[in-house]
């Protein structure tokens, strides 16, 4: 079979669907993968994996209804072109434009990931904002209304979809465990030596908890000046996001290290002994996977898609949203705990990565709901 994959930035085709996109060339599919223009080693990357990459003109936070239609036209374009028998979406465009776009092109198989629920579904702040989320949410329901399978990946997005009346009653709906993590590449590290180590790797917005984090740090860093707070991430075109001077001023008052965007997490994540993830919601966060599957144990935030990914005081720990004083006392405790507690947390964070995120384990789970068995032997 041709199948694509849509995502609204291409560099998450490898770092998020890399490990499902070798898995169906392994299986004998061409495959495509579809997003806007990013750097060129993408490209190369899925091409070296036997995967072509199609661009597509997409603004991600974009709200152009002329750049939109023109994303329209283009994936049916695309689709004309290659003729796929399955398209799966990520992401809110990409969901919205591929299943219009997949289902007046004749695709057989309609599949849409919903990886968090983002701008459509925050609270809104203003008339204006309500109006444009409301749109928003009646353009995903219409796109959902094309689609024969939906994939959630924690139950609490799941609810909020069915509590607004967005998903069609004939639509499969398919829980995954996050997008997985590949276990033999995130594989377990030896506890490092020296004081606590506190790592924070995201995208530098708000809805990510980097500011409680940072005022969290900031406390920490007082009473004990040996504990090390990292950061790893880059800035973004969200409005939300923190500026460069933010950062540098957290840095100059001694809060954070600021590591910068790192293409390759494992070395940080190995240096450090927690990872921190303050976020306010996620749709499964893919950092806490990947320290859990290198040993280490995840301080994270009990809300949708965070709290389903530790045990509270076994393999991670949880604290509430929004509450940077909450999080600099759960650090503190931390750093006061025996080592010996953090590195059997790890060990046991490296277990439940292996029996309930490994990748393996949710691409066939994905692969069989978008494409039901009797139409893989077709």
């Amino acid at each position: 079979m041709k199948l694509l994959v849509i995502g609204s930035l291409a560099e998450s085709l490898v770092n998020f669907r890399g490990d499902l996109l070798r898995e169906l060339v392994a299986r004998g599919h061409q495959v495509v993968g579809a997003a806007p223009p990013g750097p060129p080693w993408v490209a190369e990357t899925l091409a070296g994996w036997g995967v072509r990459f199609a661009p597509l003109p997409m603004q991600r936070t974009g709200t152009s209804l002329r750049q939109d239609l023109e994303l329209y036209r283009a994936m049916k374009r695309l689709f004309a072109a290659e003729r796929p028998d399955g398209v799966l979406g990520y992401t809110i465009k990409p969901v919205v434009y591929g299943s219009w776009a997949a289902a007046a092109s004749g695709v057989r198989h309609i599949g849409a990931m919903i990886t968090g629920l983002g701008y459509a579904f925050m609270p809104a702040s203003s008339l204006p904002q309500r109006a444009v989320q409301a749109v928003a949410r009646r353009m995903l329901a219409a796109g959902l209304s094309r689609c024969d399978a939906v994939f959630f990946q924690n139950p609490d997005d799941e609810a909020e979809f069915r509590r607004r009346g967005l998903l069609p009653a004939r639509v499969r709906v398919v829980r995954i465990n996050g997008s997985g993590v590949n276990v033999e590449r995130y594989a377990q590290a030896p506890w490092p030596e020296g004081p606590p180590c506190f790592l924070f790797i995201g995208r530098l917005i708000r809805d990510k908890g980097i500011a409680e984090y940072i005022e969290a740090a900031t406390v920490v860093r007082r009473e004990f000046p040996q504990v090390r707070c990292r950061v790893v991430g880059p800035l973004d075109s969200n409005p939300s996001s923190l500026t460069q001077q933010e950062i540098d001023a957290a840095q100059a008052g001694g809060a954070i290290e600021y590591l910068g965007a790192l293409r390759d997490v494992r070395p940080a994540l190995r240096e450090a002994h927690v990872l921190v993830l303050p976020s306010y919601r996620e749709g499964t966060p893919r950092t806490v996977l990947e320290a859990m599957a290198t040993g280490r144990p995840a301080l994270t935030t009990d809300a949708p898609g965070c709290r389903e990914t530790v045990e509270h005081d076994v393999s991670g720990w949880l604290v509430p949203p929004r509450d940077a004083a909450a999080l600099a006392q759960a650090m503190l405790g931390l750093c006061r705990a025996p080592a010996e507690v953090l590195r059997q947390a790890g060990t046991r964070a490296r277990r439940r990565a292996e029996e309930v995120y490994d990748v393996r384990k949710v691409n066939q789970v994905l692969i069989d709901g978008w494409i039901p068995d009797r139409e893989k032997a077709a």
